[in-house]
């Protein structure tokens, strides 16, 4: 018997994006958007895939507690905080940085308040030391009389990911000959998924720089949900989007997002719909993706983390037009 909960309604919109596909040489059938940014809960987004079955499972063993890591401007620790409201949960969220981090907070940190998680800081604990950390709360947790339990990174686990299998079915369904589709690869639990699903020559992951090693980190999530070891080598990955790292601004991110905006009024976040829409468009340069195949976008949310994102939104400001009539 499943231990999955339901946290929305599925399935989730499939729109053509006609503008968009000719700014990129595309013919206008050829570009489509899958919308999980439109997922209702907690203001979006792909996490809620996952925690449909990892909040289940927290449930199922009589946990009271969610506890789980992520940035500072983490879009899957803002989705957690709701899921632990919506279901009379406790979320304790273990993010880097300090208290003083949080004195000038916005986009995910405003919601995380909202939604009453409380903020473990774990100071400048590297991001490899962020799992160690979170288990030695869910400890203090359960010495203090809790009953914690902790969802992984993203959301990132063989069970989490069964949530883009899920996807992968809904999209395949509403568009039956897909030839690819592009996604963002950060903790890489969407795209195992969505490769169970659809299988690895169709899915196009665009590394944002989370995890060290994505084609290895996607292979192993995907192994368990295909029933055999997938080869990293296999994976299509596309890693020249990461830029100078993980939350710093690529230049052609920018512009991608401008490109989105702009011809479909889609708004994308920096750090992963934003790199992603950056490799969509350098692999229809290097013509990886050609005219005449139906390619989706598959926008996973991330919109409050564009408000968190300082330098963003100082250029994005810097920017604007002003109508002067002579």
């Amino acid at each position: 018997m499943s231990d999955k909960i339901a946290l929305s309604t599925w399935p989730t919109p499939m729109e053509p994006m006609p503008r968009l596909a000719a700014a990129l040489g595309l013919g206008e059938d050829d570009l489509w958007i899958k919308r999980d940014d439109l997922i209702g809960l907690g203001g979006g987004g792909n996490k809620v895939r996952k925690l449909e079955w990892t909040v289940g499972a927290a449930l199922a063993a009589g946990a009271d507690t969610l506890v789980t890591t992520g940035a500072a401007q983490s879009n899957h620790a803002r989705l957690t905080a709701a899921a632990g409201a919506r279901l009379g949960l406790d979320v304790v969220l273990v993010l880097p940085g300090t208290p003083d981090s949080a004195a000038n907070g916005s986009g995910n940190l405003v919601l995380d308040s909202l939604f009453g998680a409380r903020v473990f800081w774990a100071g400048d604990a590297r991001p490899s030391d962020m799992a160690g950390v979170a288990e030695d709360v869910c400890r203090q947790l359960g010495r203090d009389g809790a009953r914690p339990h902790l969802i992984p990174f993203g959301g990132s686990s063989p069970l989490g990911a069964r949530g883009y299998v899920e996807c992968g079915e809904e999209l395949r369904s509403q568009l039956p000959d897909v030839a690819h589709v592009v996604v963002a690869l950060g903790s890489g639990g969407t795209m195992a998924g969505l490769i169970a699903a659809l299988g690895p020559e169709r899915v196009l992951g665009v590394h944002c720089g989370a995890v060290p090693d994505p084609a290895a980190t996607v292979a192993a999530l995907a192994g368990p949900l295909t029933h055999r070891d997938i080869a990293p080598q296999s994976l299509r990955i596309r890693t020249d989007q990461v830029g100078a790292a993980y939350g710093i601004l690529h230049e052609p991110v920018l512009a991608a997002m401008n490109t989105a905006a702009t011809t479909e009024g889609i708004v994308l976040d920096p750090v992963y719909s934003g790199r992603a829409l950056a490799g969509l468009i350098a692999a229809v340069q290097d013509h990886d993706i050609r005219p005449g195949r139906r390619t989706v976008f598959l926008h996973t949310g991330g919109l409050p983390g564009l408000f968190g994102h300082s330098e963003t939104v100082h250029r994005s400001v810097t920017a604007l037009r002003s109508y002067n009539p002579a």
